[in-house]
C-alpha cells in the first residue's frame, strides 16, 4: 500500500519495446485528501483520468479543475503539478506511454500540449480499458506478448478519447481529403494489396457506393489510369519481381491473380515487350536494358 493512498495498484511492462508507441505501466489510485505531486516534469506522457471525485491539474500556462470523466495528459518534458481535492479526492487511473508514435496519436483525438484535457462521459469504458490495460501484465508467462496485448488496449484508451471528443475535433481538418478522394485512396489501397485476388471493378465500385463508371472517371482524373489498368500495371510491376525469383512462370502467374498462364504471359508481353521467359532470361544474364519498360 502506497502511503499517501487509501488504495494504490500498479502494473508494469517489463518489455517495452515498441517504437511507435509502448505501456511503461499503469495504475490506478485512491489518494488522501490534498494529495499532491509536483512540481516535476517526465520523460514520458502521462495520462490520467478521473473516475470519481476531483483535483487539480496545472501544466504550464494551463490549469483545470478535474472532475469525474476529465482526462489530463502529462508530456514529456512539460513542468506540471497535480493535487486532490482536500473534501473529496479524486480516484483516478494512468497509463505512462513512449514511443515516436505517441504525439500524432494523442493529436488525432484532440490532446495537444495547448490542450491537454479532455472530458468523457463515458467513465466504467474508460475504467474498463484502464483495468484491461494492467491486466494484460498479469495474464501470461511471455512478456513481449503483454507487451503487444497492453499497446492494443491503450490504443482503444486513446480510440475511446476520440470518440468522446468528436465535438472538440475539427469537422474536416485541414489536409483531410474530400469524401471522393477517401474513396479513391480506400480503392487505391484495395487493389493495391488485392491484386492477387481476381478482382472485380463492378463489385469494387459498388462497395464504394459509386456506379463504375463514375468511380472509373474520379480514379483516371487521380492515376491517369482507369481501375482496370490501374489493377494490371500493379500485376506486371509484382511480377516482374517474382520472375527474378525461382517460382515458375506458371506459379508467377498464379500469385499476381491469373488462373491461366497463357492469357498472363500474353499480357505481360504486352506490358513489358516481351514474354515472361526472355524477361527472367534477361534477368539472370544481368542485362535488364529492355526489362524495365512497361507499355501501361
Amino acid at each position: 500500500m502506497n502511503p499517501d493512498h487509501y488504495e494504490f495498484t500498479l502494473a508494469i511492462n517489463l518489455t517495452p519495446d515498441e517504437q511507435d508507441m509502448s505501456v511503461l505501466f499503469s495504475g490506478e489510485g485512491r489518494p488522501l485528501p490534498g494529495h499532491t505531486i509536483g512540481p516535476s516534469v517526465h520523460d514520458f506522457y502521462l495520462i490520467h483520468t478521473v473516475l470519481e471525485g476531483g483535483g487539480l491539474f496545472e501544466c504550464g500556462m494551463f490549469t483545470a479543475e478535474c472532475r469525474a470523466g476529465d482526462t489530463f495528459v502529462i508530456m514529456p518534458g512539460s513542468l506540471f503539478s497535480y493535487k486532490a481535492d482536500p473534501d473529496i479526492p479524486w480516484h483516478y487511473a494512468w497509463v505512462a506511454l513512449q514511443g515516436i508514435g505517441v504525439l500524432d496519436l494523442l493529436r488525432a483525438v484532440g490532446i495537444t500540449r495547448e490542450q491537454p484535457f479532455l472530458s468523457s462521459g463515458n467513465v466504467p469504458e474508460l475504467h474498463s480499458l484502464y483495468e484491461r490495460i494492467r491486466l494484460s501484465f498479469k495474464q501470461s508467462a511471455y512478456p513481449r506478448l503483454e507487451s503487444l496485448e497492453a499497446s492494443g488496449w491503450a490504443r482503444l484508451l486513446l480510440h475511446q478519447f476520440g470518440r468522446d471528443n468528436l465535438s472538440a475535433l475539427p469537422p474536416n481538418p485541414s489536409g483531410m481529403p474530400e469524401m471522393i478522394d477517401r474513396q479513391i485512396d480506400q480503392a487505391i489501397r484495395w487493389i493495391s494489396l488485392q491484386y492477387h485476388q481476381q478482382i472485380s471493378i463492378d463489385h469494387l465500385a459498388s462497395s464504394l457506393g459509386y456506379h463504375r463508371v463514375h468511380l472509373s472517371k474520379a480514379f483516371k482524373q487521380r492515376t491517369g489510369l482507369s481501375p482496370k489498368q490501374f489493377l494490371l500495371k500493379i500485376r506486371m510491376d509484382k511480377a516482374r519481381e517474382l520472375l527474378g525469383s525461382m517460382l515458375t512462370i506458371e506459379q508467377v502467374a498464379s500469385s499476381v491473380g491469373f488462373n491461366d498462364a497463357l492469357y498472363f504471359s500474353k499480357q505481360f508481353r504486352k506490358a513489358a515487350g516481351m514474354p515472361p521467359s526472355e524477361y527472367r532470361a534477361g534477368l539472370r544474364n544481368g542485362n535488364d536494358k529492355d526489362t524495365g519498360g512497361s507499355k501501361l
